[in-house]
């Protein structure tokens, strides 16, 4: 009697058992057929999509020779700023030049001034010169003024 009743369970366990299999595969049977619906619909899709990218190409060639043609007509202006900036540069590298030179030329006769001490000697001579020159002029003035006072006194 034991064996029949261990044959009933063991029935039993087969039976839920193929309960909880028959309802996963229903599941399943539920998903392969979500995904033949949607492989049906594919084609369709990726005719649209290869139709929105040829459209994309055919926009972005028409921009890109939009944006070509704009930059042939700004072409000579580009090419008038790279003749300013080279005359600029080169104008620039003259002026150091000269500048150079200038200093060289002043840094020279210092050296020479110090070397023969005459620059004193020369201010000194150049300013005896502009009193002598002062003095003379203010002696004409006065001579001037007292001839020109004498006049009009006769």
């Amino acid at each position: 009697m034991l064996s029949g009743i261990g044959v009933l369970l063991i029935g039993v366990a087969f039976l839920i058992l193929a309960f909880f299999v028959a309802h996963v595969l229903n599941n399943l049977a539920g998903v392969l057929h979500g995904v033949e619906k949607t492989v049906e619909r594919l084609p369709n899709q990726l005719d649209e999509i290869f139709k929105e990218t040829g459209n994309l190409m055919q926009e972005s060639n028409r921009t890109l020779a939009d944006v070509n043609d704009k930059m042939e007509q700004l072409s000579p202006l580009f090419y008038i700023l790279g003749d300013a900036g080279n005359v600029t540069r080169k104008f620039s590298s003259s002026l150091v030049d000269i500048t150079e030179s200038m200093k060289s030329k002043t840094s020279d006769t210092e050296e020479i001034t110090k070397k023969n001490n005459v620059g004193g000697l020369y201010g000194s001579f150049a300013l005896g010169y502009y009193w002598l020159k002062k003095r003379r002029q203010l002696k004409k003035d006065v001579t001037e003024g007292v001839s020109s006072h004498e006049q009009r006194n006769e």
